[in-house]
């Protein structure tokens, strides 16, 4: 079984994260929400609560198969500051291991060199962000190990290419169906 871990930090984009982890889950991947700070409870961009499963301190994440970055303001913000986790993105890189970002928070890839050579997509305004990549405007662009996403609207599809990537191509469409997606 493959495993994911999304993210959080407070002002984080909750539809660009719980998106990736309901879908995620209902593929039946592995999927930790994994809180940057001191505490499990992260507050949302619009103020909502959710409590992660694990805070960052507390898990190496070793096991992953995939990191995930939800965008969100100022939750990019926070997750570009925290050293532990962008030591964490760079090692992944390095090991040809799976990163993920959406919104905002494909700038974080950038910032560390994640994203030289690869196409990649972001928020708009965000593009000066992506060191290095040939910006693309689609919805969702998937280079070699780096997934990047536009935002809230293309949350589904962006939860759907990494489940294709980490299930099946065919799990990910049984999904879009069951789930009523265009």
């Amino acid at each position: 079984m493959s495993k994911a871990y999304v993210f959080l930090a407070d002002g984080f984009e909750e539809i660009e994260g719980l998106t990736v982890v309901d879908i995620l889950r209902r593929a039946g991947v592995e999927t930790q929400m994994v809180s940057i700070k001191e505490e499990k409870m992260v507050i949302g961009s619009h103020q909502i609560a959710v409590q992660a499963d694990v805070c960052l301190k507390d898990t190496d994440c070793a096991d992953a198969d995939i990191l995930v970055l939800p965008g969100g303001m100022p939750g990019t913000l926070h997750l570009g500051a925290c050293r532990e986790l962008t030591d964490l993105l760079v090692k992944f890189h390095e090991e040809g291991k799976k990163t993920a970002a959406i919104c905002a928070a494909p700038s974080v890839l950038g910032d560390l060199g994640i994203l030289k050579g690869r196409k990649a997509c972001c928020y708009p305004g965000f593009e000066e962000r992506l060191e290095g990549a040939a910006v693309v405007f689609e919805e969702v662009a998937v280079d070699g190990n780096v997934t990047t996403s536009r935002g809230m609207g293309t949350a589904i599809p962006f939860a759907l290419a990494l489940t294709a990537q980490l299930v099946s191509e065919e799990k990910a469409m049984e999904l879009k169906k069951a789930i009523i997606f265009r």
